[in-house]
């Protein structure tokens, strides 16, 4: 990473559905996959800015308890040169369907193998996708 990078804050879901597939997402204008989620504003909790950020992106509305944390990655931000990413990351099993809203122009379900072929964000490639293999 840059010397001089920028932190960006953010909450994650590592979203599974019960045949173990991901829910990744790609913002409009972009051409990378990422975890659904953003940027914790001032005054949130993690949890808090995933919960907002969850039901703007893709209409769920996740209760406290159905998000278990995993921890805090690192990685270069995937849309903004010079930053980085500071995720507080979080397992969330999804019943349903996504609904595309907000900033996302796509979202799709994939294996791990799918996973792998796509053009992922730094985060989701180098510590979300191993990751979730243990899940």
């Amino acid at each position: 990473m840059p010397p001089q990078a920028r932190t960006i804050r953010i909450a994650a879901a590592l979203i599974l559905d019960d045949a173990g597939r991901l829910l990744l997402v790609r913002k409009t204008g972009t051409a990378w996959f990422m975890q659904a989620g953003g940027k914790i504003e001032a005054g949130e909790t993690p949890l808090n800015a995933l919960q907002r950020e969850l039901h703007e992106e893709i209409g769920l509305v996740l209760e406290a308890d159905d998000a278990r944390y995993l921890g805090r990655f690192t990685a270069p931000a995937a849309n903004e040169p010079g930053h980085i990413v500071e995720a507080e990351t979080f397992h969330v099993r999804m019943r349903g369907t996504a609904a595309i809203q907000a900033e996302i122009e796509q979202a799709i379900w994939v294996d791990r193998i799918a996973a792998a072929a796509l053009p992922l964000a730094p985060l989701t490639c180098d510590h979300l996708l191993p990751l979730s293999a243990t899940l």
